[in-house]
């Protein structure tokens, strides 16, 4: 038996010392019962939902809001990751972590929207970058390529998984089918039911288990210095709605809403193979006889 989690939390907006201090501080406690911890999307340093509300000409606030989120970002490796893989080490679990990351072997300026992959020994597996942000996002991150649609085997099962709307497309959901992942996570920040009604569909077409995470914040959590929280009309800006779902497509934890805490779900790997009898996407229902696919990793 595995046991996987979800943390939904609030990050300490656009303060990355702060974010992975409470990062570490969560993985030790979910460590204490997980195999596997999953943090939201963007969580070091925080979401960047100005972008839905700041208008594209407000250059100077544009400008200084992606100052203060470049200088927040983390590069791979550094002494943020360095402590969020002490952290893992130290609880023996395996940790899959949303941060901003710094194109370091470039510019060094350009962000991107990554996942962090760590294993249960306190190593970097690697990395996945979004390929395609959403919407306003296209104004903060650069896309991602297909070097970094990888899997990771660790010691609980095949690791893989995609960031939020990326999941809607269904040739990169394909590249993770065909790595034959058996616990997919789905970093987010999208909090509505119709996500979660996709999510099941999801875990049940690729025959596994799946952990939706989203981080809950409030207007309070939002520092005044920045202009862009005026714009908010209600108090909560993400309820959260995380959940874990088994390959069924059955929700088996959560959804949690409103409020910070760690989902537990005890797994059964078997049942992936059950659910594969029937219905394997990448397996006897994948005829590439009549189907060609191939992932283009420059």
């Amino acid at each position: 038996m595995v046991t996987i989690s979800a943390i939904q939390a609030t990050p300490i907006f656009l303060n990355k010392e702060k974010s992975v201090e409470k990062a570490c501080t969560l993985i030790k406690e979910a460590g204490k019962k997980a195999d596997l911890v999953v943090f939201p999307e963007a969580f070091i340093p925080g979401y960047p939902d100005w972008v839905w509300l700041v208008k594209n000409s407000d250059s100077t606030q544009l400008n200084d809001l992606y100052v203060e989120l470049h200088k927040n970002a983390i590069t791979i490796p550094d002494e943020s990751t360095k402590k969020l893989c002490e952290a893992a080490k130290i609880s023996k679990t395996n940790v899959v972590i949303g941060i901003h990351e710094r194109n370091s072997e470039k510019s060094n300026s350009s962000l991107y929207n990554t996942m962090l992959y760590i294993s249960d020994e306190g190593i970097i597996l690697g990395k996945h970058r979004k390929l395609i942000p959403t919407g306003g996002e296209r104004l903060v991150w650069s896309q991602g390529d297909g070097s970094t649609l990888n899997a990771f085997n660790t010691n609980i099962g095949k690791v893989g998984g995609l960031l939020c709307w990326e999941n809607y497309m269904p040739l990169a959901r394909n590249s993770m089918y065909e790595q034959g992942v058996q616990i997919y996570a789905t970093p987010t920040w999208d909090n509505s039911d119709s996500w979660i009604t996709s999510m099941k569909h999801i875990a049940w077409e690729g025959g596994m288990f799946l952990i939706s995470c989203c981080q809950v914040v409030h207007k309070k959590d939002i520092p005044e210095k920045f202009a862009f929280k005026k714009g908010y009309s209600k108090e909560i800006i993400n309820r959260g709605n995380s959940c874990i779902i088994n390959p069924k497509g059955e929700i088996i934890a959560g959804p949690l809403k409103e409020k910070e805490g760690i989902l537990y779900a005890d797994i059964d790997l078997s049942d992936i193979t059950k659910a594969k009898r029937m219905f394997d996407v990448a397996g006897h229902y994948a005829r590439p006889d009549v189907f060609e696919y191939k992932v283009k990793r420059i």
